[in-house]
């Protein structure tokens, strides 16, 4: 018997069955592997194989739905296919170099990258060791919008540099610098280096004046603490017939400059001047959603006269951010971004506690913004005003500001035939608490806040005290918030304006922390009505109405209010 046969005979005939079956099924295995793992990856993108199929399937995402209902199921499924998708993000063509300084200079107006980006790869210095020209890599800066100059006596934090040729200005033309230091009445001495279109070299000025801008009454009169200054530097005897392009502050004349700020000349062409800005401090209202009210306080202010309105911004609600860019692209408001130099927080939310608790110091920065907004529109308005967002310079013997000051100068001319560094108006409360007395007016949208709140005190706080100027540009050299520190050709004349043509309307919910003890009783418990506002009711209510119904304020539903507010105890005079 052959090897074969004893071997079949051997096996049981069920098993060899059971080992072929089991064979040809390896062997189908071994197939399809060798099969799909040799597809090269074209056959992924293809669609050919298996592989290219299971990618054109549908994705199916399953979620909850937003809010389930009796009509929706607990699941809701998407159906897309990846391969008709395109991912919607910004293709925008690469910006320019000069594109790219273009905006800078827009978010930081104090850098000269113009004027750098002009001669960038050139060499400007006064030689190969003294005074080169700083690239803005070698600028300190400080909080985004300062420069830091390291003295051995001190730090100076700077915000802004302007050209200043007006003609009370005895050693013109100067070159003014605005900002921080951390000394009283800094004793070291410092150096312009000026730097002017066309030349390889900058012009030696020697700083000659530190103006404080600040009473040491008022607190914070120490070492250590930064203190507000105007700093001065004449331009030299053959250079005086240009404007610098820019200006570095140093300790010694050919020192490596840490600073390099861009100088303000803001001339308009025409030579002729608009008649009112507004300036406006850091605004700081994180939290407080003023934009209704910021909108309103805006268009009576354009109604009054205002040309333009300039802001600055420290940290403020998104819809006052709307509102603010809104009137931006109008080109009836400039918004400068602000923040504190030094040490101070600029954390949101802790910069506002700060403010709050630190008075003294709240109050010492606001000069910044006060005098910047001086200096960059002195050439371009007759008047400048700095008032807050709650306060209105309200005439009550004619319809705008200009008619106004067509009456008060000759009236103070009388008095004083010299022309004044300003123009006070008394400041008198317009409170909160005196809308609940006396109702609601329901001929006049409940959001209009100045046309419903038209009760006032019947007393006015005294001269002097809190009041607001128009202030004269050719005149004042700093200013304080409420009159002028310093003014050029002498001492600082302020003619107060009859409380029969004009005052401040002041909007609080109280008085300032300094009257809260006679608050009540000089105040609060005696209130008149005072409608003068109401002249401006129409054409105010329309424009604030259409700004905000394009801003998208008026949500659905409150359109119409589901009750009426309660009926005022007095009408509109007809």
């Amino acid at each position: 018997m052959g090897p074969v046969k004893r071997l079949v005979r051997w096996f049981p005939k069920r098993a060899m069955r059971r080992g072929l079956y089991l064979l040809l099924l390896w062997c189908c295995l071994c197939y399809l592997v060798i099969r799909f793992s040799g597809q090269d990856e074209s056959s992924l993108t293809h669609g050919g194989s298996m592989t290219g199929r299971l990618l054109l399937q549908k994705i199916v995402e399953t979620r909850a739905p937003p809010l389930a209902t009796t009509e929706t199921s607990v699941n809701a499924t998407t159906e897309f296919n990846p391969l008709d998708l395109e991912p919607s993000i910004d293709k925008s063509p690469l910006l320019s170099e000069q594109d790219l300084a273009a905006q800078i200079e827009a978010k930081i107006p104090n850098l000269p990258i113009r004027y750098w980006q002009k001669y960038k790869g050139k060499v400007l210095s006064k030689n190969k060791t003294c005074a080169k020209f700083p690239s803005l890599y070698d600028i300190s800066f400080n909080n985004m919008y300062w420069q830091t100059l390291q003295t051995s006596n001190g730090t100076f934090h700077l915000f802004g540099a302007y050209y200043d040729n007006r003609t009370l200005v005895a050693m013109k033309p100067v070159i003014r610098m605005l900002g921080m230091v951390n000394r009283l009445e800094p004793k070291v001495k410092t150096y312009c280096q000026l730097w002017f279109d066309g030349h390889k070299e900058p012009v030696f000025a020697r700083v000659w004046e530190y103006k404080y801008i600040w009473y040491k009454k008022w607190g914070n009169y120490k070492n250590g603490l930064f203190q507000p200054y105007l700093i001065a530097c004449q331009i030299p005897p053959g250079y005086r017939h240009l404007i610098p392009e820019s200006v570095s502050l140093v300790e010694k004349p050919c020192d490596m400059a840490t600073t390099n700020l861009r100088v303000i000349y803001n001339r308009p062409q025409s030579g002729q001047k608009d008649h009112f800005a507004v300036c406006v401090k850091g605004l700081d209202f994180l939290h407080d959603d003023l934009s209704v009210r910021l909108v309103e306080w805006l268009e009576l202010l354009f109604l009054l006269g205002a040309d333009k309105v300039f802001l600055y911004n420290l940290e403020i609600h998104p819809n006052i951010s709307k509102v603010l860019s809104f009137y931006e692209e109008q080109g009836r408001v400039e918004v400068t971004k602000l923040t504190l130099p030094g040490e101070q927080p600029n954390i949101p939310g802790l910069l506002h506690m700060y403010l709050k608790s630190k008075v003294t110091n709240k109050r010492q920065n606001e000069l910044i913004p006060y005098n910047d907004c001086l200096y960059k529109n002195m050439y371009r308005y007759k008047y400048i005003a700095l008032l807050d967002t709650d306060e209105v310079i309200m005439p009550k013997s004619s319809m705008s500001w200009k008619t106004l000051m067509e009456t008060v100068v000759p009236k103070a001319l009388k008095g004083k035939n010299v022309p004044r560094a300003s123009y006070n108006v008394r400041n008198v409360y317009f409170m909160d608490t005196m809308r609940h007395t006396h109702g609601w007016f329901r001929d006049i949208p409940h959001y209009m806040h100045m046309l419903q709140h038209v009760y006032r005190s019947k007393n006015y706080t005294k001269p002097g005290q809190y009041v607001k100027c128009f202030h004269d540009p050719e005149r004042v050299l700093t200013l304080h918030n409420h009159f002028p520190l310093s003014c050029l050709g002498g001492g600082c004349s302020s003619y107060p304006i009859d409380t029969e043509d004009a005052h401040l309307q002041h909007y609080r919910a109280d008085c300032v922390n300094t009257l809260k003890k006679s608050c009540s009783q000089e105040y609060k418990n005696h209130t008149i009505l005072d409608t003068t506002i109401w002249r401006y009711r129409e054409p105010l209510v329309s424009h604030v109405t259409s700004t905000l119904v394009h801003l998208g304020f008026f949500s659905p539903g409150t359109a119409t209010r589901s009750s009426d507010p309660p009926a005022s105890a007095v009408r509109r005079k007809k």
